[in-house]
């Protein structure tokens, strides 16, 4: 049993002990699959990218274009992070081009689709804004309605997975 919450040190003592609670009774497992029964079926990266494309498309149609998106085994590992956006600029010629690239942790491809919905959309808007400020927030908020509550679940959900690993099985 974890004596810190990790993913969830920035939420308030009360969250925190409601989720201790969950864990010391042995009930955060049926509490998530409460919340979420069955995990979604988008486990290709090929899946992922018409996903993720269409979700860019209803929200971001103007924003630059994506070169690659797939499942990354190693996100999780090395950078501790659930998505990774990046962009590389080359020159070609006298004039520089950039690619997009969006990589979500592997873990994810047993998830509820909601939390998988709440990572792209955590990393599409960084084709806006670069940095966690507001206007960033404000942009998932409008992708995603309920994307801060999504974001809390997604936190209890990598901290199950982290005690007992994949609740689906």
């Amino acid at each position: 049993m974890p004596r810190t919450l990790k993913y969830l040190s920035h939420y308030s003592n009360d969250i925190q002990q409601q989720v201790m609670k969950l864990i010391k009774e042995e009930k955060l497992q049926s509490y998530l699959l409460g919340q979420f029964p069955v995990p979604h079926e988008i486990t290709t990266d090929k899946a992922l990218r018409q996903y993720t494309l269409a979700l860019k498309q209803q929200f971001l149609k103007k924003s630059a274009p994506l070169s690659q998106v797939k499942y990354d085994d190693k996100i999780h590992i090395v950078n501790n992070a659930l998505g990774l956006h990046t962009y590389v600029s080359r020159v070609q010629g006298n004039k520089l081009k950039s690619k997009n690239e969006l990589r979500i942790g592997s873990l994810f491809k047993k998830a509820p689709e909601a939390l998988l919905k709440m990572i792209v959309v955590h990393e599409l808007a960084h084709l806006k804004e670069k940095d966690h400020n507001k206007a960033f927030y404000k942009l998932c908020e409008h992708m995603l309605p309920d994307y801060h509550q999504l974001e809390l679940m997604t936190r209890i959900y990598l901290t199950e997975f982290e005690n007992n690993g994949d609740i689906y099985l």
